[in-house]
């Protein structure tokens, strides 16, 4: 059975789903009531997409409901993992925060835990249990209306072991590898470089995990500009989009992500894979 904790996230939609009213106390502190009987014998399998902490805390309560009632298989679908990218401490006083989302989640001895393209090796290594799924499946789905001559790019260093992997999965495509700098103190970022002399108006598909602001993304395509590409297409997981698409559409054709960290607004240069045609 299944446990949606957003109602608007559907990743099992073929499953029978378990009621409940999620409630949030005046303090801030969540809530959870599970209306519908269950069989003890029954696994369940609860999906989420932790966004924030306080979506953390309804993953937990809803944990020990279910314990309380006797369930005593549980597992948790949660496509993108919050902290992925603090993953390693760059400087002194910083929080390795994806270890302490890893801990919660641990301490509840689920029986699986399903993440979505993670951002690097570290977190399927800190969390028990973990079942990581590539983005194999969504980029086969984003080429498949795209020329075969078609350049996958590698934004930097931390994607470059993944394009790899996908091109020699999907082995139709050339990879273009690209760099940056950040300044750790100002998280500012400069230096982007594209590693190919001539991209010979090949049409390019940058393949990531994450965009958040979507700086990175900005800086390499003026870069890919420079060196004679095609149309320009971003295809990433995680689709944040923390400030808007309108800077994106300048420099990209169309934008390809999933449903996995929220439900976006229709946009002509937009198109939102579902993950229950993934998982």
């Amino acid at each position: 059975m299944i446990l949606n904790l957003d109602i608007n996230f559907d990743p099992y939609p073929e499953q029978q789903k378990i009621g409940y009213e999620l409630i949030t106390f005046a303090g801030g502190e969540p809530h959870i009531r599970i209306k519908d009987s269950l069989e003890k014998s029954e696994p369940v399998m609860i999906t989420h997409r932790l966004c924030n902490f306080n979506n953390v805390g309804e993953l937990l309560v809803t944990v020990n409901a279910l314990r309380n009632m006797g369930v005593k298989e549980i597992a948790a679908t949660l496509p993108y993992f919050p902290a992925a990218r603090q993953d390693r401490i760059t400087a002194t006083g910083e929080a390795l925060t994806a270890k302490v989302y890893a801990e919660l989640i641990n301490n509840l001895n689920l029986e699986e835990v399903v993440v979505y393209d993670a951002h690097s090796d570290v977190v399927p290594a800190l969390l028990s249990n973990c079942k990581a799924i590539s983005n194999h499946r969504f980029i086969e789905q984003v080429t498949r209306s795209m020329n075969n001559d078609l350049v996958l790019i590698s934004p930097d260093g931390g994607a470059l072991k993944k394009v790899y992997k996908l091109a020699t999965h999907l082995q139709k495509y050339d990879v273009v590898e690209c760099s940056k700098s950040r300044d750790t103190a100002t998280g500012k970022l400069s230096g982007f470089k594209v590693y190919a002399d001539d991209l010979q108006q090949k049409d390019c598909l940058i393949v990531d995990d994450i965009c958040d602001g979507g700086a990175t993304f900005i800086g390499l395509a003026e870069e890919l500009k420079k060196k004679n590409a095609g149309k320009l297409y971003l295809a990433v997981s995680h689709g944040i989009f923390s400030k808007g698409l309108s800077a994106l559409t300048e420099h990209f054709d169309h934008i390809y992500t999933t449903d996995s960290f929220s439900n976006l607004t229709a946009h002509e240069q937009l198109t939102q894979i579902n993950l229950s045609t993934l998982l």
